[in-house]
C-alpha cells in the first residue's frame, strides 16, 4: 500500500491519493482485521475531504463583514464608513409623494388616485385641516403618515398639498 499526501498533510489529509495494491505479498504483511481498519480510515478521510472544504466555504460566507471599533480602543486602522446625511431642509411635496404613490397612484385600500377629480372632491370639501389630520394620524386603510415615518409633519402636509392642486 502506497499513500501520497499532498498540500503538506493538512489536517483529514484533504488532498489525497491513495494507491492500494492488492497482491499476494501486501495480503501476507497485513491481517485481514488491520486491512479491513485501514481502509475504513482511509474512505472516512475521502468523505470528510469534501467535508471540511465545504465548511471553510460556510465560514467564509458567514464571516462579519466589518470590525467594531470601540471607545477607547485603537482605532485608526478602522476605515470609516462615509455617513448619508439628510438632505439640507424638508422635502418637496413632490418628493414625499413618490412613497405616497404606493397606495395613491393604484387606489389601493381606497385611496384616491392622483388627478382623480371625483375622487378627490369630497375630501377637498372637508378642508384642508381634515385631510392634514387623515394624512398625518391616518384614516380608515390608511396607517399614520402613509408609514413614511422618516417624513415630518410639514413634508407630509406639502405632499397633501401636491396632490389636491393636481387633483382639482
Amino acid at each position: 500500500m502506497v499513500i501520497i499526501c499532498t498540500d503538506k498533510c493538512l489536517p483529514m489529509m484533504v488532498n489525497i491519493s491513495v494507491i492500494m495494491r492488492a497482491d499476494e505479498q501486501l495480503a501476507s504483511e497485513i491481517s485481514p482485521g488491520n486491512f479491513m481498519i485501514i481502509q475504513r480510515i482511509l474512505l472516512l478521510m475521502l468523505f470528510a475531504a469534501p467535508t471540511l472544504a465545504f465548511a471553510a466555504s460556510i465560514e467564509e460566507r458567514i464571516k462579519p463583514v466589518g470590525d467594531t471599533c470601540m471607545s477607547g480602543e485603537d482605532c485608526a486602522s478602522a476605515a470609516a464608513a462615509p455617513v448619508e446625511t439628510a438632505a439640507a431642509g424638508p422635502r418637496s411635496g413632490e418628493d414625499i409623494y413618490a412613497k405616497c404613490a404606493t397606495c395613491h397612484a393604484a387606489g389601493t385600500a381606497g385611496a384616491p388616485k392622483l388627478g382623480d377629480v371625483a375622487a378627490w372632491a369630497p375630501r377637498i370639501g372637508k378642508g384642508m385641516d381634515v385631510l392634514y389630520s387623515s394624512a398625518i394620524n391616518g384614516f380608515n386603510g390608511m396607517p399614520a403618515k402613509g408609514l413614511c415615518f422618516d417624513c415630518s409633519d410639514d413634508e407630509i402636509k406639502a405632499s397633501v398639498d401636491y396632490m389636491v392642486e393636481n387633483s382639482q
